[in-house]
């Protein structure tokens, strides 16, 4: 078993060089990678800008929006509510949200369930990850990322008027269930999601920079995106292509305070305090859940059922990606690792077996969630 400990200095060397390549070809503009093992942090390194235009230079401190790594904080809450018996797995969304009950092609209108929320096999999806024609966007469905006008109650409803794309639990596609799932929990919980979210999880472990938007500009990394020429400075609005359509960005939407709290992706926070999380997720739950409910979340609840993010040998648990066959997936990884990514550019990952994590924020989208240099900070720590 490898022990990172021993090796911190190469791993430093390895890692540097990593970093220092991105910041010579442009390609991020800034970012910050933590890795641990057994709970002790082997390296901490913020590099790059900020905010290249002011020259602001990134720290570790400084929070950048989370996208999606958004999603595994509000399914802790959740959790945390079935555990108390707020909520249940099992549980019909239609007994918190009557007005939800999306139908098949065929006119039917199945039970959509709390743990099919969860584990994204309601079948629901994604405007992004459908064509231009697709029904998502025909209703004109919010992903979460853009600014409009919108309210969450009119969001559920042009996603309930859209068909869904297959039996809830029959199959899998990375979806807005869980804005769909930060519903039930403000409505369970008192009405505010991101008051649930602090009172069961961010408050609990300390993480005092993390949570739905921001109030100061001076408090938020400026958000970047892929160009021809590297990193540059994301526009309002803005897009990258993503799959089979675009992500559509509106970076001033970490700022708005009336637009609701996009369950799926609208937190902000840091490397240090997304560590905290996946260190007390890592080891049972600490102040959060109960070691049943992390198994819950870090074991694969899709069976045969593919998976096409990220792809082959992976599956899907009740809050993050699990990896099942590190072969078909070509990653060196231990099976049973878990983790995600966000698409305003930041991913995590924990390997149980060599009790490591490692949290990669960055303020640029897409290249600090996917690709080489991803691959190249996985393949530094775990090696091939």
């Amino acid at each position: 078993m490898t022990n990172f400990s021993a090796n911190a200095s190469s791993l430093s060397l390895a890692l540097d060089r990593i970093l220092e390549g991105v910041a010579a070809a442009g390609r991020i503009a800034g970012g910050t990678i933590l890795v641990a093992q057994d709970g002790e942090t082997l390296y901490r390194r913020a590099f790059g800008h900020a905010d290249r235009d002011s020259g602001a230079l990134m720290t570790d401190t400084l929070p950048v929006r989370f996208a999606s790594l958004t999603k595994p904080l509000v399914s802790a809450a959740a959790l945390a509510l079935v555990e108390r018996g707020v909520l249940a797995l099992d549980g019909p969304v239609a007994d918190w949200l009557p007005d939800f009950q999306p139908a098949l092609p065929d006119g039917r209108r199945p039970v959509i369930r709390l743990r099919h929320l969860l584990s994204h096999t309601a079948g629901l999806g994604y405007r992004f990850l459908q064509p231009p024609d697709g029904p998502y966007h025909q209703a004109d469905v919010s992903d979460g990322l853009e600014t409009t006008g919108l309210s969450l109650d009119d969001n559920l409803a042009r996603v309930a008027s859209a068909p869904l794309l297959f039996e809830p639990g029959a199959g899998w596609c990375y979806s807005v269930a869980t804005d769909v799932l930060g519903a039930v929990i403000a409505r369970a919980d008192g009405g505010d999601l991101a008051a649930s979210v602090a009172r069961w999880v961010t408050g609990p472990l300390g993480m005092t920079n993390t949570r739905f938007g921001a109030d100061d500009p001076t408090r938020l990394a400026p958000a970047y995106i892929d160009g021809d020429a590297g990193a540059r400075r994301m526009e309002e609005p803005d897009s990258v292509m993503f799959g089979p359509s675009r992500l559509i960005y509106r970076p001033s939407r970490a700022f708005s305070q009336t637009l609701f709290p996009s369950g799926g992706s609208g937190m902000t926070g840091t490397a240090p305090d997304y560590l905290t999380f996946l260190e007390a997720i890592r080891t049972g739950g600490g102040a959060v859940l109960s070691p049943e409910s992390c198994a819950l979340m870090t074991g694969s609840a899709t069976g045969d059922i593919p998976v096409f993010i990220p792809g082959p040998g992976w599956g899907f648990g009740l809050g993050f990606g699990v990896l099942t066959d590190p072969a078909a997936a070509g990653s060196p990884c231990s099976p049973g690792s878990w983790g995600w990514f966000g698409v305003f550019g930041s991913h995590f990952w924990v390997d149980p077996v060599r009790r490591t994590s490692v949290v990669v924020v960055t303020n640029t989208a897409v290249s600090g969630m996917i690709g080489p240099f991803a691959d190249a900070v996985r393949d530094a720590v775990v090696g091939r």
